[in-house]
């Protein structure tokens, strides 16, 4: 599996987000990507094997100055690691086994944070079964990251209040009134 995840990874096409050709855009700004290239250097200080990527990407042109990084893969990690722990908002993926289905839940929900989480099965039964366990905001079941606008998007845990886009994403950002407006004669018992 890692070997397959990495040669993938290593074929995705970086630069320009408006081209059709190019999987992977950049980074928000230089300090995101900076803070996201100290959580590669963390985990690789913290024991964990990094397989590819986790590298800056210089770019020509209009994306010159652009934070473009690879994605980095780890192997080796365990659940006390930074990069396993904490939201990183970055490329970077940690590739951690597991036993049993019991023991994957519980370590997914092992966390103050709660933004995503997915899976991945042949069995469409299991990867309900587990999805429904995750205490995640947006879970996934053989894909991963698609945001459709008319579905909501938001986490769970110290991952975020409320939720966007769709219906309850309107619904966050209203605030229902209630007026009633009478046009005859006030019905009034006590006159």
């Amino acid at each position: 599996f890692v070997e397959k995840f990495a040669e993938r990874s290593k074929r995705i096409s970086i630069g320009d987000p408006m081209d059709k050709e190019m999987q992977m855009g950049a980074m928000i700004h230089e300090q995101h990507l900076q803070k996201v290239l100290g959580y590669v250097d963390v985990g690789k200080s913290e024991g964990a094997k990094l397989v590819c990527g986790g590298e800056r990407v210089e770019l020509t042109g209009d994306f010159s100055k652009g934070a473009f990084m690879t994605p980095a893969i780890f192997t080796d990690c365990n659940d006390d690691m930074r990069i396993v722990k904490e939201e990183i908002f970055g490329p970077v993926a940690c590739v951690l086994g597991f036993d049993t289905e019991e023991e994957v839940i519980e370590r997914a929900n092992d966390t103050v944070f709660g933004l995503a989480a997915g899976v991945f099965t042949k069995d469409i039964q299991r990867g309900h079964r587990v999805v429904s366990n995750f205490q995640a905001g947006c879970t996934w079941i053989n894909n991963y990251n698609l945001a459709p606008v008319e579905l909501p998007w938001g986490g769970n845990k110290q991952s975020g209040i409320g939720r966007e886009n769709g219906k309850a994403g309107i619904e966050n950002w209203s605030q229902l009134k209630s007026v009633y407006v009478e046009m005859g004669k006030i019905d009034c018992p006590y006159q």
